[in-house]
């Protein structure tokens, strides 16, 4: 009896003690948790973004660190000391908006279902960022069987910072623009399909949107060798939202994010460096339509192709001007 209530007090103590290791983002607004929101270092680092319950992990603040930046939806939240962000919950005062209906045209069956948005994708190395996209796209979904038939960019601009190259057995100074492909939504139409044993999946009700969260890993016990390199730590967090209530059918579709981890070096490189992609779209129309001749521009990761300043637009997702205020005239449009 006695060792049984020793185990038990021990066991509430690791509970409790794994709990404390955790910061939550609370709205102050609502009083939900925030997810998406990035923690930069005063360096421009990310290093911590929340998961669909509002959680980091405490140990990825640094005590020595004073200050910190909190970025969300895209925007600039404001600065915090580590002091105020070592604490099981912090409210946060987010931005206050209405989430921008999806415009949907000619609602009628059709063979092809077109969903045009906003998208923006970014790749850091070490935390730090290596290069960014962001521009107009348009996804052909076929309306029968819900799949990507197509995925046409409208226009694009594409920047990358100053000192990135490619050296062989380097890895952690490459230009990771091979990285910066659109989300290729292929499950958007089918979400049952990740309901397979092989990912775990969680589910959010907020007072303005439905939430679904889809991860999965590879590569977690022993790393991969490939013509010299070496891979490990193969991470992917989904987020899906839905309007409120909704039967999470594409029509009701109105935000897409996505971040790939992964562990990369070279086989003569002492340790690996951390690569993470992370990848949003945000719709804006939905048109049923039996043509998929979508215009479009070929998507040249080495040069920008735009017609008009679109990020300029109120609720366009420019996360360039905040990495702009890390990393000024180094982070260079191609």
């Amino acid at each position: 009896m006695r060792k049984f209530q020793i185990f038990s007090l021990v066991f509430v103590l690791l509970l409790n003690f794994t709990y404390a290791q955790t910061t939550t983002f609370i709205s102050e607004g609502t009083n939900q948790p925030l997810s998406q929101v990035s923690v930069f270092g005063k360096d421009g680092s990310i290093v911590a973004y929340s998961d669909i319950d509002g959680k980091i992990e405490r140990k990825l603040l640094n005590p020595s660190q004073e200050k910190y930046q909190l970025v969300y939806d895209n925007f600039l939240l404001g600065t915090f000391s580590y002091t105020e962000l070592d604490k099981d919950v912090v409210k946060v005062k987010d931005r206050i908006k209405d989430i921008e209906p999806v415009v949907i045209k000619n609602d009628k069956p059709s063979k092809y279902l077109l969903i045009k948005g906003n998208f923006n994708a970014y790749v850091t190395v070490n935390n730090m960022l290596n290069c960014y996209v962001d521009g107009i796209v348009t996804y052909v979904f076929d309306n029968k069987n819900k799949k990507v038939k197509d995925i046409k960019i409208q226009q694009y601009r594409i920047f990358s910072l100053e000192n990135a190259a490619f050296l062989k057995k380097q890895t952690g100074s490459w230009d990771y623009r091979m990285f910066l492909d659109l989300p290729r939504l292929k499950h958007a139409g089918n979400l049952e399909k990740y309901d397979n044993g092989t990912f775990k999946i969680k589910e959010l009700k907020t007072p303005v949107k439905d939430e679904i969260e889809v991860s999965g890993e590879d590569l977690q016990e022993k790393e991969m060798a490939l013509l010299g390199y070496r891979l490990f730590d193969i991470r992917t967090v989904a987020h899906f939202s839905f309007e409120k209530n909704s039967k999470k059918a594409l029509r009701d579709f109105n935000e897409y994010n996505e971040i790939k981890f992964l562990k990369l070096k070279h086989k003569a490189e002492p340790d690996y460096n951390q690569i993470i992609s992370y990848k949003n779209f945000y719709p804006t129309e939905l048109e049923f339509s039996n043509e998929n001749d979508v215009p479009g521009v070929n998507y040249k990761k080495d040069q920008s192709n735009y017609t008009e300043k679109y990020w300029e637009g109120q609720t366009f997702p420019n996360m360039q001007t905040v990495f702009s205020s890390f990393f000024k005239d180094d982070l260079k449009e191609k």
